[in-house]
């Protein structure tokens, strides 16, 4: 139902009820919900394209933009290609950006993006598409700030489609979409598809370089180390 609707028939049940001043105190609390909901969780007609010529939706969460799918692009954004790498010990041994789809099917990509190394995601070329980046961690802490208690349900898809029960607290009112894409192992295997997803950060190592969703928990994680440099993480962008 929409903000104004939901306005309308709150007024008229004010004027239709005895007890006034009780349904006015709830007019004002509805209106504040509205408010707070309109001003941090405005989904809007704004889109990304990279140089692939995927597109993606976005939303606003507060002050920043979120694209709310995974990236999918198999080059940066000067048309240089990023390798696509399906053997282990080649995955494992990349000292440039790689990409791969979980478990090697391509058929994953359409629902959970493709998974890039660190490199990728850091390349001086831009993996994002044009006017936009990988967001730093202090951008994903902004997005936490906003979000306030259990960020992590909020963000999380709903539903047990693609994640794993118990998909804890997940409501995504965020209009984020997160989806449990696994990742895949500095060494080359896969895993935690349907468990939990993934995200770089431009952050290097000395704080936070990735943030993590989980089936069984609330919050948003985080993580980081030199030995995750070879790892392979779903990326969303931010809008510059």
């Amino acid at each position: 139902m929409k903000a104004a609707t939901l306005m309308i028939i709150l007024k008229l049940s004010i004027m239709k009820k005895e007890n006034g001043y009780l349904n006015f105190r709830l007019l004002l609390v509805v209106q504040g919900l509205i408010l707070i909901n309109s001003c941090e969780y405005e989904e809007g007609p704004i889109t990304a394209t990279d140089i692939d010529g995927n597109v993606y939706h976005a939303v606003i969460i507060g002050t920043q933009v979120w694209t709310i799918e995974n990236l999918k692009t198999t080059r940066y954004r000067n048309g240089d290609p990023v390798s696509y790498v399906t053997n282990n010990t080649e995955w494992s041994s990349l000292t440039e950006g790689g990409y791969c789809f979980y478990n090697n099917m391509e058929g994953n990509k359409k629902t959970y993006g493709s998974l890039y190394n660190w490199y990728a995601a850091n390349d001086s070329r831009n993996i994002a598409p044009e006017g936009w980046h990988v967001p730093t961690d202090a951008e994903w802490q902004s997005l936490i700030q906003t979000l306030g208690p259990l960020e992590g349900g909020k963000l999380k898809e709903a539903g047990f489609n693609h994640w794993a029960i118990p998909n804890s607290y997940a409501n995504n009112t965020a209009r984020f979409r997160a989806l449990p894409g696994g990742y895949r192992l500095s060494h080359g295997s896969f895993s935690d598809l349907s468990y939990a997803g993934y995200w770089w950060t431009s952050t290097e190592f000395d704080s936070v370089d990735f943030r993590a969703l989980y089936h069984n928990k609330s919050s948003l994680g985080s993580k980081g180390g030199s030995d995750f440099r070879t790892a392979g993480f779903s990326v969303r962008c931010i809008k510059d």
